[in-house]
C-alpha cells in the first residue's frame, strides 16, 4: 500500500468514494433493520430496490467508465472504431430489455427474470477482468466479446423490468411515485458514482482486471441483496400465471443462446443499424396496432408514450458523448492533473445524488401550486440544457486558446448542464412510462424506452466516430465543432418540442387516470403456496 504522504488526488478521491458507499451501507442497513413498514415515507421494498440497483449500476458503470480506455489503449482500436463500439454496446444493453420485458410480462414475472439477469450480469462482469496479452490479435479478446455478450443480455432482463417493480410498489394515483422514481434514480447514481471512480482508478493505475474485477464483486453484491430482500416486495414481480418449469428452464435457455448472438452482433456492427431500424419499426407497428383496440383515452395516452419515447434518441445520442469522445477529450485535452480521467465520469452521479432530492421537492412543491411543468415540456427543458451544455464547454475552451489545455472548470459545466437536463428526463420519462401505459403492456413500453435509448446509444457512437475526422483519430478542432453543431441542434428541437406540448398533455389524460382494481386471490397466495410469494400477506391490501 503506497505511504499516505505520497498520496495525490486520485489516491484521496478513491478513498473519499470507498468512505461515502461504506456511509450508504451502514443506512441501509439501518433501513433494513426498521420495523416500519414505510421508513422515511416509502415502502421498505424501495429501498431494498434501490440497494439491487445501487450495486448494479456500481459495476455497470465502473465498466463503463473504462471500456473505452480499455478498447484504444489494451486492445489497440482507433479512437473512431473505439467509439462506435462503445455506442454498438450501449445500443444493444439498452435494446434487449425489449424482449426481456416482454418475457416478464407474459411468462417469467419481473422478479424472476431480475435474478436471471444479476447472474448472467455477474458471469459478464468477472470475464472483463480477463485481458489477455492485449492487441486485436490476442485470442484473449473473444472472452472480451463474451463478457459484453453476457452483460448486454443481462442487462436486458434486468434493467427494464426493475424499474417496473418500483411502479408495483405503490397505487397509479399515489402522488409519491415521482419522488419514488427519483430517489430510486439516487440509488442508480450513488452506485453509479462508486464504481466509476474506484473501478476506474483500480483500472487505470493498478491494471485493467482490478478495475473490472471490483465490477463484478459489485454486482454480486447487488444479486445477494436482491435475494435476501424479497420479502420486502410484497409481491411485486411476480408471473401473471403458474409457470410450468420446463417453459421457465427453456426461456434460461433461450437467454444463454442469445448470448452466442449477440457475441457476433457486438464483432460485426454494421448489423447493429440494420436492426435498429427493422425492430424499431416492428416494435412501433406493435404497439401501434395495441392501441388501436383500445377506447379513445388510453390509446391517446399510446400516442403521448410514443411521442416522449421518439426523443430519446436525440437527448441520449448526445448525452452519450460522456463515456465516449468526452471522455477521450478529458484525457488528452482537459488539465485534470494527477486523477485518472475515467474518475470524472462520476461528476454526473454526484451531481445527480446533490441534485435529485431538490428535483423532486421542486415538483412537487410546483405541483401543488398548479405550476408544474407537463413531461413533454420537461423533455423540452432537457433539450435545452443538454445542448447548452455543448455550447459552454466549446466556448471555453475556445476562449483559452486552441493551443491551451481546457480549463477543467468547462468539464464540470458541461456535465451540470447535462445533469439538469438527465433530471428533467429520465426520472420524469420513467415515471410517465409506467403511469401512462396499460398494464399488460407495462414492461413493453418500459422495454420501448430503453429501446429508443439504445438507439441514442448508436448515435452517439456514431457522433463520437466524426470526431475521429477521416485518421480516425481525434482532433480538438474537429471534436469542438462538432459539439457546436450538435449544441445548436439539441435547443432547436426543443422549441419544437415546447410548441407543441400542451397537445401532448392533453393525451396524456392525467385527469381521468384510475387506478385498476386488483383480484384479492393474486398468484402466489393460494396456487403456489409459496411464502413470500407474489400474493398478500395476511390482511393487506394490494398496493398496484
Amino acid at each position: 500500500m503506497k505511504d499516505m504522504a505520497l498520496w495525490n488526488e486520485g489516491d484521496w478521491v478513491a478513498v473519499i468514494a470507498a468512505i461515502i458507499l461504506a456511509a450508504f451501507l451502514t443506512g441501509g442497513m439501518l433501513i433494513a433493520a426498521s420495523k416500519k413498514q414505510e421508513p422515511l415515507g416509502h415502502p421498505k421494498g424501495l429501498y431494498m430496490l434501490f440497494f439491487a440497483e445501487m450495486w448494479e449500476r456500481f459495476s455497470f458503470y465502473g465498466m463503463r467508465a473504462l471500456l473505452i480506455f480499455y478498447l484504444t489503449q489494451h486492445w489497440l482500436f482507433s479512437d473512431g472504431e473505439s467509439t462506435v463500439i462503445y455506442g454498438a454496446y450501449g445500443s444493444l444493453v439498452y435494446i434487449t430489455p425489449v424482449l426481456g420485458g416482454w418475457l416478464a410480462d407474459r411468462y417469467l414475472g419481473q422478479r424472476k427474470a431480475v435474478l436471471f439477469g444479476g447472474v448472467l450480469l455477474t458471469l459478464g462482469h468477472i470475464a472483463m477482468a480477463v485481458e489477455g496479452d492485449g492487441g486485436q490479435g490476442d485470442p484473449a479478446i473473444n472472452v472480451f466479446w463474451m463478457a459484453l455478450a453476457l452483460i448486454i443480455v443481462g442487462s436486458g432482463f434486468l434493467k427494464a423490468n426493475i424499474s417496473v417493480m418500483v411502479g408495483q410498489l405503490y397505487k397509479l394515483t399515489d402522488p409519491r411515485r415521482d419522488a419514488a422514481y427519483t430517489i430510486f434514480y439516487m440509488g442508480i447514481n450513488v452506485g453509479a458514482a462508486a464504481g466509476t471512480i474506484l473501478a476506474g482508478y483500480l483500472g487505470q493505475t493498478i491494471g485493467w482486471a482490478y478495475g473490472f474485477g471490483a465490477a463484478g464483486v459489485g454486482m454480486f453484491v447487488g444479486l445477494v441483496v436482491f435475494v435476501v430482500g424479497r420479502s420486502a416486495l410484497r409481491g411485486a414481480g411476480e408471473p401473471p400465471a403458474i409457470l410450468a418449469k420446463g417453459k421457465e428452464f427453456a426461456i434460461y435457455g433461450a437467454g444463454v443462446a442469445a448470448v452466442a448472438v449477440m457475441w457476433a452482433l457486438i464483432q460485426y456492427r454494421e448489423v447493429i443499424q440494420t436492426l435498429l431500424i427493422v425492430s424499431g419499426v416492428a416494435l412501433l407497428g406493435y404497439v401501434l396496432y395495441q392501441a388501436s383496440k383500445l377506447e379513445k383515452e388510453p390509446r391517446e395516452r399510446i400516442w403521448a408514450i410514443l411521442f416522449l419515447i421518439a426523443l430519446n434518441p436525440l437527448f441520449w445520442g448526445l448525452f452519450e458523448q460522456a463515456g465516449g469522445s468526452l471522455n477521450l477529450y478529458t484525457d488528452r485535452y482537459i488539465e485534470i492533473g494527477d486523477i485518472p480521467a475515467s474518475v470524472f465520469q462520476s461528476i454526473n452521479p454526484i451531481y445527480i445524488i446533490l441534485f435529485a432530492p431538490l428535483f423532486a421537492m421542486l415538483w412537487q412543491w410546483l405541483g401543488r401550486r398548479g405550476l408544474e411543468p407537463s413531461a413533454p415540456a420537461k423533455f423540452a427543458l432537457a433539450l435545452f440544457q443538454v445542448g447548452a451544455g455543448f455550447l459552454v464547454f466549446v466556448w471555453g475552451a475556445q476562449s483559452v486558446g486552441m493551443a491551451a489545455m481546457t480549463p477543467v472548470l468547462f468539464l464540470f459545466l458541461i456535465y451540470l448542464l447535462h445533469t439538469t437536463g438527465e433530471l428533467c428526463l429520465s426520472p420524469v420519462g420513467l415515471s410517465a412510462m409506467n403511469r401512462l401505459a396499460p398494464s399488460f403492456m407495462a414492461s413493453l413500453i418500459m422495454g420501448a424506452w430503453f429501446y429508443m435509448t439504445a438507439v441514442g446509444s448508436f448515435v452517439g457512437g456514431k457522433i463520437g466516430e466524426l470526431t475521429g475526422g477521416e485518421s480516425g483519430e481525434m482532433s480538438k478542432d474537429i471534436t469542438l465543432e462538432i459539439y457546436n453543431q450538435i449544441g445548436w441542434i439539441a435547443i432547436g428541437v426543443g422549441v419544437i418540442v415546447l410548441l407543441l406540448s400542451p397537445i401532448v398533455k392533453r393525451w396524456m389524460h392525467l385527469d381521468t387516470l384510475e387506478d385498476e382494481t386488483v383480484d384479492d386471490d393474486l398468484l402466489g397466495q393460494s396456487e403456489l403456496g409459496e411464502p413470500g410469494g407474489a400474493g398478500l400477506q395476511p390482511g393487506m391490501r394490494p398496493q398496484n
